[in-house]
């Protein structure tokens, strides 16, 4: 069986991902909408996140470097309280939900995050902080879906949960014209309490 060789550069970025039961609880909320809105690219549940820090294209050798870093700074900040609540959209064509709870933490740890990942020299644009979870993503062609998924998103309020992990994501499998998929390349837990 020929396993194919790693690839010399990967799409990472950092990030916390919900508890699956608080991710069922929107997803079930949102039955209504995979409905109404059949033209929207919907992300798999699974790969729903909340990034930290988008690192873009770095080389495969980068990984090494980031584990050590990352493991540490998990292991010295606390579990944040967050929860989903409502959603929104950015420029009519993504479709996010809001998180709630601890943001003046989750904002200090994407902060040390980056921090820390300039530490080992790697250089990356450095976005403002807009905590959400992304959901869907309209077609060009489509300039409405969106705007009217989030409205209805308005009185979404999802149960609090506690961030278990901190997680380095990589995105370089499934590249082409089917949709993004993630997956952990690790994950470390936080400091417990």
């Amino acid at each position: 069986m020929d396993v194919p060789p790693e690839p010399s550069t990967l799409r990472v970025f950092v990030a916390l991902a919900p508890p699956d039961d608080a991710k069922d609880e929107l997803a079930r909320f949102l039955q209504p909408a995979y409905a109404r809105y059949p033209r929207l690219r919907w992300n798999r549940i699974e790969d729903w996140h909340i990034t930290l820090a988008f690192l873009g294209e770095l080389p495969s050798t980068a990984v090494p470097l980031l584990r050590s870093v990352l493991a540490g700074r998990a292991a010295s900040h606390p579990a944040l309280q967050l929860r989903l609540r409502g959603g929104g959209h950015f420029d009519e064509r993504l479709l996010w939900s809001g998180i709630d709870g601890d943001l003046e933490g989750l904002h200090l740890l994407a902060a040390d995050v980056r921090e820390q990942v300039r530490s080992c020299g790697i250089e990356f644009g450095d976005r403002l902080l807009r905590p959400h979870l992304t959901l869907a993503r309209s077609r060009r062609d489509d300039s409405t879906s969106v705007p009217q998924a989030a409205a209805g998103l308005t009185g979404f309020v999802g149960r609090p949960w506690r961030t278990e992990r901190l997680h380095l994501v990589g995105s370089n499998f499934g590249r082409g014209p089917g949709p993004i998929r993630y997956r952990d390349i690790e994950a470390w837990r936080f400091a417990t309490t």
